[in-house]
């Protein structure tokens, strides 16, 4: 005790200084209270209840997750279901209704395969390296709309298929404008002789599209998800078509009407390729018609089918209105005036098929590349 201070203040200081340590005392209890029952809380989350481990024990009543590659193949799976019955429909229905089928899928399912193809092709560009060169490939399907001469529309469309591989593929831009110009002049010197355009121009956009480049895509698929059913499906597929060809369906029409429409607008059909397989005599009978009805109608049922693999769905919901409004009415003018709903629907088609030229050359790289790894693998195992 000093001697300026009296007791008074000596008591005031000492109570101070015990309240001091018991505010302090309380405060870390109070702390060391709250660090225990965080801990507690974070425990419990961690710990999972005793319910939930009863589940996850071995038994009878076990029900573990599914881990996403099974998820994966079973949503494969189910796919491939889908894709086997829509192409025995498809086979069915071509026996029943083989004149009758064609001209259907052609009107109703057409045009909603092409925007909404054309739609996802714009989405990625179109494989393209500007998206500039899809407007002109819109510009030469509009222009050969009004080429009456099927040798310069075929050599119009090969030369389309021909430049879009190499805008596809080629590396570089100078690669590019070389390769461009060697396809030019071969062409050029091609169309002095007396070279099957006409044959090109009748069964590329046609039964070349919708058959061998379907399979082609089913081929690469199968190959890369190695999967036995896509497989399987390919097999199915070959066989249905050799079936047709075999054992033709009957020559019977229940609606005789489409069955004149489609021998009008796609007869040209049957001569090219009887000159392509070496018959002359081949005409737009019902083994033919029950062909184009099963390639056809597969190929747009197919597409539909991969909304989920290729998400050709996910776009905005106005463009979306716009793609079933636009189909609708092709469809109905088709079937309110046919000769001008089918000039419609021969351009949406020639556009949608030039449009996945580059696309088919991207899938036939692939395929001959996973096809050449495959050799050389096994020749290395050989050897």
């Amino acid at each position: 005790m000093g001697p300026s201070s009296s007791p008074s203040q000596f008591t005031r200081r000492m109570t101070e200084g015990r309240l001091f340590r018991y505010y302090a005392t309380m405060q870390t209890a109070v702390r060391l209270c709250d660090i225990r029952t965080m801990t507690a809380k974070r425990r419990k989350r961690r710990a999972p209840p005793i319910r939930a481990l009863a589940t996850n024990d071995a038994g009878p009543s076990a029900s573990p997750r599914r881990s996403p590659e099974h998820t994966s193949q079973a949503t494969r799976a189910r796919g491939d279901v889908a894709h086997l019955i829509l192409l025995l429909a498809a086979l069915g229905l071509s026996y029943l209704l083989p004149f009758e089928l064609f001209v259907l899928s052609y009107a109703i399912l057409g045009p909603a395969h092409y925007l909404t193809e054309i739609s996802w092709l714009h989405d990625r560009k179109y494989f393209l390296p500007h998206r500039a060169i899809a407007a002109v490939l819109c510009a030469v399907a509009l222009g050969a709309m009004f080429v009456a001469d099927s040798f310069w529309l075929g050599l119009i469309v090969s030369f389309s298929f021909v430049a879009c591989a190499i805008l596809a593929i080629a590396p570089t831009q100078r690669r590019i404008w070389a390769c461009l110009a060697v396809a030019g002049i071969c062409f050029a010197a091609v169309g002095q002789l007396d070279a099957p355009f006409r044959i090109a121009w009748i069964l590329l956009p046609t039964l070349i599209h919708v058959s061998l480049f379907t399979l082609l895509f089913m081929t690469a698929g199968a190959l890369r998800s190695r999967s036995p059913a896509q497989f399987a499906l390919i097999a199915v597929y070959l066989a249905a078509i050799v079936l047709i060809l075999a054992v033709p369906p009957s020559r019977a029409t229940v609606v005789p009407e489409l069955g004149a429409i489609g021998k009008e607008y796609f007869g040209d059909i049957a001569p090219a390729l009887g000159s392509v397989l070496g018959m002359p005599d081949l005409t737009f009978n019902a083994r033919i018609t029950g062909l184009l009805s099963f390639v056809y109608t597969y190929h747009y049922l197919n597409w539909f089918i991969k909304a989920d693999v290729i998400r050709w769905t996910a776009v905005p919901r106005p463009r979306l209105i716009g793609i079933a409004a636009l189909s609708l009415a092709a469809t109905g003018l088709y079937f309110f005036n046919y000769a001008y709903g089918f000039m419609v629907l021969l351009l949406l088609s020639l556009i949608h098929v030039l449009l996945e030229f580059p696309l088919n050359s991207l899938c036939m790289r692939q395929l001959g590349s996973a096809v050449g790894e495959r050799f050389l693998q096994r020749s290395a195992r050989s050897a």
